[in-house]
């Protein structure tokens, strides 16, 4: 069973581009919102993502909505702690897509960490 778990020097899910995700207002309080969009730099990515290290530069202190934790994913999208597993990593490989493309490296890494097609 594939597991969940992010990899580092992805940086997808930081490409935070409004136009990508026109229902932000559906599962962020209006303060996350506006917190998301501020962070909203370059290009879509965020401006806390620093593009050198592919890493990023506030990960400890990073907002609730950058989390992939069970009570977040509950409260944002009504996720049950026991379809995180397979959520989160439908999520990860959509972003990771839509990013990087899904013949990418960091769809390989990922698919390889989470253990897809892994047998």
């Amino acid at each position: 069973m594939a597991t969940w778990q992010c990899i580092k020097q992805c940086g997808a899910c930081c490409h935070l581009d409004p136009a990508e995700r026109p229902d932000l207002d559906e599962y962020l309080s209006p303060t996350e919102l506006e917190v998301y969009l501020s962070m909203v730099g370059e290009e879509g990515w965020c401006v806390n993502f620093d593009h050198a290290t592919r890493e990023c530069r506030i990960y400890d202190h990073r907002p609730r909505f950058c989390r992939v934790e069970v009570e977040a994913f509950q409260d944002m999208y009504g996720i049950e702690p026991e379809e995180l597993n397979e959520f989160a990593i439908d999520c990860c490989r959509e972003q990771i897509e839509g990013v990087y493309g899904d013949r990418s490296l960091e769809m390989l890494r990922f698919d390889q960490a989470v253990g897809i097609g892994v047998k």
